[in-house]
């Protein structure tokens, strides 16, 4: 019931942070933001002990730093700087999450007998590549080192199959998706041209994305847990 609860909360925050930034209210908009991560921090805390195990404080602080990436986006007039503080809380992120999916105990047979597995996820990354390559200037490096780590992540999500039960893999595998597509349409609205509805898509897939991964993760553990 608390996480139904804190579920609920956890989506309208987004939807009330979507509306906010339609109708240009930034403080709204990033008081919203802010409150938007910290209900699934709280489900995760519920449902697990951190101190238990090593994996779930990476895990937890690859939340935390979604948060600060978050946050550091929507601050007021922030501009350029914060866009790069923000890449950067969400770089972190991605890496604790990679290091968490790929730490996963068991037999890790993608890069073995399941390579094909991880083949879209690479050829995807590369055309996005190319793709922006022609648009970023000198935010080129960053963003590549972003894409590349994003990539990883996503590979580090595939190889827990056959490591954990099917609804926890298909969960995690569908949120670092659906981030490696809220950050595709992130990056192509910001350096390419304008995606129409670029906050819904965005945050849409994002706050999908966040709920899959963590209740996925959980659901590893807790194979009880619904």
């Amino acid at each position: 019931m608390k996480t139904r609860i804190l579920s609920i909360i956890y989506l309208s925050a987004g939807v009330a942070f979507i509306i906010a930034h339609y109708c240009q209210q930034p403080l709204t908009a990033f008081i919203t933001k802010a409150l938007i991560l910290p209900p699934l921090m709280v489900i995760f805390v519920l449902n697990l002990k951190l101190c238990s195990e090593r994996l779930h404080m990476i895990m937890f602080a690859g939340l935390f730093f979604s948060w600060a990436g978050d946050v550091l986006l929507e601050i007021p007039g922030g501009g350029e700087v914060m866009f790069m503080a923000g890449l950067g809380g969400f770089l972190i992120s991605l890496v604790l999450f990679t290091v968490a999916f790929f730490s996963t105990p068991g037999r890790n047979e993608i890069f073995h007998k399941r390579f094909w597995l991880i083949l879209p996820g690479l050829l995807y990354g590369l055309i996005m590549g190319i793709y922006l390559s022609d648009y970023l200037g000198e935010m080129l490096i960053p963003v590549i080192i972003y894409e590349t780590v994003m990539i990883i992540m996503l590979t580090g999500a595939i190889s827990r199959i056959g490591r954990v039960d099917r609804k926890s893999f298909y969960l995690v595998l569908a949120g670092a998706i659906l981030f490696v597509i809220s950050d595709s349409i992130l990056a192509v609205n910001k350096f390419a041209h304008p995606v129409a509805l670029s906050t819904v898509l965005i945050m849409g897939t994002y706050l999908l994305a966040e709920w899959l991964i963590t209740t996925g993760y959980i659901r590893q553990y807790r194979q009880d847990w619904e």
